[in-house]
């Protein structure tokens, strides 16, 4: 089960550090209450819909059996967040989501996914927080994800904070890609894929890359994400193409 989430009348959650989660400080009970219930209203929906479909993996499948394993840094793109969130339920993964309206719903429904307090921040507003909450925890052993062209895109365009991450920590990152059919495209920026009731489903592990230390000259961290972005973008053309063929 999920974290549990504060009744109307109870204090805000904190993040570890003894502080209001961001995105949750200014809000009322009532409205914390609402956050609660729209998280579980998802998370069942999510996980009854996921529950028919049918899952493929391609690659090395990193998903760890057993809490003394090493933490990850996966990368994946905005539009697979709904498939993601259901495959890597009740496991106390962390994922980065954005301090805005969207981010607190998404918030609440990782909670309820069984997800651990995800890291509060994104490349426009909280960002130096996010990359030293995402830091702390993978130094403490949690498997971590970030949606790697969010939270506003533009798409399949990947920022430079996830390897700040992952040098910093020295965790490599593993690329994922997902593809579905048959399956709906929300009319979001990131056109997110949702996928149906009894959709085949297809998830592609890419080689992970190690990001050096001493990755600090000028344009080295553009580099990297540039190269995750074309790694991200073929494992998407691989995944498309495995449904294709059947």
């Amino acid at each position: 089960m999920s974290e549990p989430v504060p009744a109307p009348d109870s204090q805000p959650p904190t993040n570890g550090s003894e502080r209001p989660v961001p995105g949750l400080r200014e809000r009322g009970p009532w409205a914390r209450f609402g956050l609660w219930l729209f998280g579980l209203t998802t998370s069942a929906l999510l996980r009854l819909l996921g529950a028919t479909w049918r899952i493929e993996v391609r690659g090395q499948d990193p998903r760890t059996p057993s809490p003394s394993d090493p933490p990850r840094l996966a990368a994946l793109f905005h539009e697979s967040m709904v498939p993601c969130a259901w495959l890597y339920r009740d496991r106390r993964y962390s994922v980065a989501v954005s301090r805005s309206r969207d981010g607190d719903l998404i918030r609440s429904a990782l909670l309820a996914l069984g997800y651990a307090e995800p890291a509060r921040g994104s490349s426009s507003r909280g960002g130096s927080a996010a990359l030293r909450q995402m830091v702390r925890l993978l130094g403490e052993g949690t498997t971590a994800a970030i949606l790697v062209d969010g939270p506003r895109g533009p798409a399949r365009v990947a920022k430079t904070g996830i390897i700040a991450i992952a040098r910093h920590t020295g965790v490599p990152i593993q690329p994922v890609a997902f593809s579905a059919r048959p399956a709906h495209r929300l009319s979001s920026w990131d056109r997110s894929l949702l996928p149906l009731p009894f959709a085949r489903v297809v998830v592609v592990y890419g080689e992970s890359m190690t990001i050096p230390e001493d990755t600090t000259e000028d344009g080295a961290e553009q580099a990297f994400a540039r190269r995750l972005e074309q790694t991200l973008v073929e494992l998407h053309h691989e995944a498309d193409a495995v449904l294709l063929q059947r």
